[in-house]
């Protein structure tokens, strides 16, 4: 290997972990984005994907070996092979990354995959063996809190995944479980508190005072365009009472002002 300082070094190495290729071609691909790992590794995928695939027999086997019952659900994988499906792609059930597979495969319910969604899902990003698979659920945990479009795509596939049967809104619990799911690195989400202001906190304490009520999509979607203006300045001089934003985010606004112990822009002079 050519002289690399000790971080391209470490930057090839993940490059190579996440997508089982040689280290030349991680080179090339990180050279071409700066020696920017998630870019590099978005770049690698979208041109693999761009690759024509094919349904393999092991391909087919692999997915019927984690099927609950062959004869009465030929086509679908139930939660609890799902669950040790997800243990062989190295991906905890508690981590932003596993509805990232479920958003890949278009779940129709958590913990439930069909053939279809499977076969589609894998072959365009080109995992045919589970090796690739893992090394695929490697590459989304690097780059979902790193890339918003790719973050955005799953938090928005989270809310029917989550809702009840028969549901058209969130739960107060559920959509809770959720956030603190996505807004915490811990989960392999984007930190929504911040040192000078707890916000993904108050915003549930803001809503368990509001009387926990379900959670419809348009503020679901919102919350996370939210958090990203939010972090941007957390003055919040990128608000206006004459916005576009869900009722329930403008109380917010003035709820935190309160809290901060400024005069709300809410108030009608």
């Amino acid at each position: 290997m050519p002289p690399y300082t000790s971080n391209q070094k470490h930057l090839i190495a993940e490059f190579v972990s996440c997508t089982r290729t040689k280290e030349s071609v991680a080179v090339k691909f990180l050279k071409a984005c700066g020696w920017s790992l998630a870019p590099a590794l978005d770049a690698f995928f979208a041109a693999a994907a761009g690759t024509a695939a094919v349904v393999t027999s092991e391909f087919t086997k692999l997915f019927e070996s984690y099927r609950d019952d062959p004869v009465e659900s030929p086509d679908t994988i139930g939660i609890t092979r799902a669950i040790d499906y997800l243990g062989d792609l190295n991906v905890e059930l508690d981590e932003v990354t596993c509805l990232a597979i479920a958003e890949l495969l278009k779940s129709p319910s958590m913990g439930e995959f069909t053939r279809q969604g499977w076969r589609d899902g894998w072959l365009n990003v080109r995992c045919d063996t589970l090796p690739k698979m893992q090394a695929y659920a490697k590459y989304l945990r690097e780059v979902i809190p790193q890339e918003p479009a790719v973050f955005r795509r799953v938090y928005r596939y989270a809310f029917p995944l989550s809702r009840m049967q028969g549901q058209r809104n969130l739960q107060f619990e559920i959509a809770a479980e959720q956030w603190r799911l996505f807004f915490t690195t811990d989960h392999g989400g984007v930190a929504w508190n911040t040192e000078t202001t707890p916000w993904l906190d108050w915003w549930i304490e803001f809503l368990e005072e509001r009387g926990k009520k379900p959670v419809n999509k348009d503020l679901w979607e919102q919350v996370e365009v939210f958090m990203r203006k939010s972090l941007e300045d957390e003055e919040m001089g990128w608000w206006s009472p004459d916005g576009a934003w869900p009722g329930a985010l403008d109380d917010f606004v003035a709820w935190v002002q309160a809290k901060r112990g400024k005069a709300s822009e809410m108030e009608v002079e």
